[in-house]
This record gives structure tokens, C-alpha cells and sequence, in this order.
């Protein structure tokens, strides 16, 4: 059983491939996001629109009383790194057609865990073993290693 362990966080992914003899991690590529370190300023061209507020006309008073910004729920950098999180479901949509592994460990801060389990092909949900909420992505191979289930090794044929 081929096992692929993903580490990401909205602005890197890095992939590992759990070796057979050993259990050990072996880099199987990675991907990055250079938009995920803007700021929301940065990543939108242009302010929120704007909306009056209207009251009624009293003695010397008329027209609108207050006005405030109204804008979206969805913030820039958080569509972004929706955005990344399916393009980490493509890489490894590609990577199991290629037959590259059989099951997938998905390692990912929660908030980001959640996007790329949303942003995972139907087809690639079957195929995922654990997943650890932890920020791991700026961890050493070892560290990341110290982090799977024990079951993780036990599919590993030795």
C-alpha cells in the first residue's frame, strides 16, 4: 500500500511518500501560493460599496443620516486560499490517476483542513486514511513523520 502524506497550510502544500522499507517520508513535490502573503488591500482593487442610511424628515433635517460600507462575506486572502486548496485536490487528483498512491493522510491547520476536505475530488475522499489538524508545514520530514497514526506504518508492507 503506497501511502501520500500532505502537509499544507493556505500558502504552501509540501508531499511526502511514506517509504516501504522504512517508513520513512520521501519529498514527492510541493506547491505554494505567493498570494496568500498579501494583505486583503492588496488582493482587491477597489473599496466596498457604499449604502445611505435614510430617516425620517424631521424639522431643518433632510436626506440620508449616516452611510457605511457594505461588502461580502468572503474576503479576499480567504477565497484565495479556497482557491489553493483545489489546486492542492488537482495535483493530487492527477497524482492518483497517474497511480501514484493508494491512501492519503492529509495533515493541514483546521481552519485550511476544512477547505482542502471541500476542495478533494469525490474520488480522492475514499482514498483518505487520517487527517491531523496541526500546522505542520514548516516541519522537518522526522517531525511530520512523529505526527501519523501508528496505523499509518502498519499498511506499509516491510
Amino acid at each position: 500500500m503506497r501511502i501520500r502524506v500532505v502537509v499544507a497550510d493556505q500558502s504552501e502544500a509540501r508531499f511526502f511518500d511514506v517509504e516501504h522499507h522504512d517508513g520513512e517520508l520521501r519529498p514527492a513535490g510541493q506547491l505554494s501560493d505567493p498570494l496568500a502573503h498579501l494583505h486583503d488591500r492588496d488582493l482587491k482593487s477597489d473599496r466596498p460599496g457604499r449604502r445611505f442610511d435614510r430617516a425620517p424628515i424631521q424639522a431643518g433635517r433632510r436626506g440620508a443620516t449616516a452611510h457605511h460600507g457594505i461588502g461580502s462575506e468572503r474576503k479576499p486572502r480567504k477565497h484565495e486560499a479556497v482557491l489553493f486548496a483545489r489546486k492542492i485536490g488537482e495535483a493530487l487528483a492527477t497524482a492518483r490517476r497517474a497511480d501514484q498512491f493508494d491512501r492519503l493522510v492529509l495533515m493541514a491547520p483546521p481552519a485550511f483542513l476544512g477547505m482542502l476536505r471541500e476542495a478533494l475530488p469525490a474520488a480522492l475522499h475514499e482514498s483518505v486514511a487520517a487527517e491531523i489538524a496541526k500546522d505542520l508545514v514548516r516541519e522537518s520530514p522526522s517531525a511530520v513523520r512523529s505526527y501519523l497514526p501508528a496505523q499509518t506504518f502498519h499498511s506499509v508492507p516491510s
